[in-house]
């Protein structure tokens, strides 16, 4: 099969697209005919030697985290789907999506959403699962409950600005300007533009701060929340001093593949109440463009390669 794989560090150019062994099936596991894989940053970030992960002497290595196809063959004990079965998943560590098939625990699989192509599919798993876990198990939002969201128009920022308002919760984001009108469409009841207001001087006793933006915006966060609130960041774990005058609580994670948690995704797509938006689309090959894309545009919402 095609993958693209890297055998060393660096810029969009050391991804190689490739022949390479398709995997073998294990009982508990369903191997995938991708159709598409979301570029990520996690991706960049593994290509570009950043992640903790993924050491030099792992290489070569099958970059993507999440894909969108059908199932292909089945293990033994993965009776739960059939060959032609329409799918989404995160990619276990140590797998790749950017390839042609990729073996997946079957239980980590859901049924993709049927109003969606394949491709919009592919947009989903590892962005939707981190909004989703940031919100809901880390952030324990609750209907009528306020979230911040910084970074509203991205990947996951956009996605988790449509869960907050399908659970409930009344949402704030801070977006630039050219993307006010956008999260807007998705149902964000305050519109914050982080170029020309400082969200700090405007907002108070917010619930949830779910930040995807770090740095000053994270420290300036605190600020908003109210005594017992909770600050949770996909970019590492907040400074607990500054968090324990307030009693804070500071959260820092990474998703985890969950197949249960992407059927609840499923339904709401489903029922019309989330949308996944894909900026630009790519073929595999031109993986070095769409990484370019991704990392200097900061398109909305997703880019995704198809996959031959």
């Amino acid at each position: 099969m095609k993958a693209v794989r890297i055998h060393s560090f660096g810029g969009p150019d050391v991804m190689k697209l490739e022949e390479v062994p398709t995997s073998a099936v294990a009982e508990d596991e369903v191997l995938i005919r991708v159709h598409g894989a979301s570029v990520n940053p996690v991706d960049y970030k593994i290509r570009e030697g950043k992640y903790f992960a993924v050491k030099a002497e792992q290489l070569p290595v099958v970059l993507g985290r999440d894909v969108a196809g059908k199932v292909e063959q089945r293990g033994a004990r993965a009776q739960s789907w059939q060959r032609g079965d329409a799918v989404y998943a995160v990619v276990d560590r140590g797998r790749g999506g950017y390839a042609q098939y990729v073996t997946v625990k079957a239980d980590l699989c859901a049924r993709a959403p049927k109003n969606l192509s394949l491709i919009e599919a592919a947009s989903v798993p590892l962005a939707g699962l981190t909004a989703w876990q940031g919100l809901f198990d880390h952030g324990q939002l609750q209907q009528g409950q306020s979230v911040l969201i910084h970074g509203g128009a991205g990947g996951v920022g956009h996605l988790a600005i449509q869960f907050a308002k399908a659970r409930g919760a009344h949402v704030t984001t801070t977006v630039s300007h050219r993307d006010i009108e956008f999260v807007r469409g998705l149902g964000a009841d305050i519109v914050i533009d982080r170029t020309a207001q400082r969200f700090e001087e405007l907002l108070s006793d917010i619930d949830l701060v779910f930040d995807l933006i770090a740095g000053e915006v994270q420290k300036r966060s605190v600020q908003v929340l109210k005594r017992g609130g909770v600050l949770v960041s996909t970019l590492g774990k907040p400074d607990e001093s500054a968090l324990k005058e307030r009693e804070i609580r500071g959260v820092g994670y990474m998703a985890e593949p969950n197949g249960a948690q992407l059927t609840e995704i499923t339904q709401l797509i489903e029922a019309g109440k989330v949308r996944p938006y894909v900026s630009a689309t790519f073929p595999l090959q031109d993986v070095a463009r769409a990484h370019e894309v991704a990392v200097k545009e900061h398109p909305r919402g997703k880019v995704v390669l198809e996959v031959p």
